[in-house]
């Protein structure tokens, strides 16, 4: 399945599920794991609040773009 119908697919039925008071964003993006990096992963997931207190979503988020290469707009990353 294409990334893009998958998340057609979630924002749709979740949307559903949830109801009137939720809206997903427009955009999304998708980074992908690899399995040796799952233990690791669940561990940031699990003290992710208490690490988002130090350093914002979105410094997280430019910091992968860069970390990556990934090429990016400035005026369409957080509308």
């Amino acid at each position: 399945m294409a990334l893009a119908k998958a998340m057609q697919d979630i924002k749709g039925n979740t949307s559903k599920w949830l109801g009137s008071r939720f809206a997903w964003q427009e955009g999304y993006s998708s980074f992908s794991v690899s399995q040796s990096q799952r233990p690791r992963l669940i561990d940031y997931i699990d003290g992710q609040a208490e690490h988002h207190k130090k350093w914002s979503f979105e410094q997280e988020y430019i910091s992968l773009l860069k970390k990556y290469g990934i090429s990016y707009d400035e005026r369409y990353v957080f509308g």
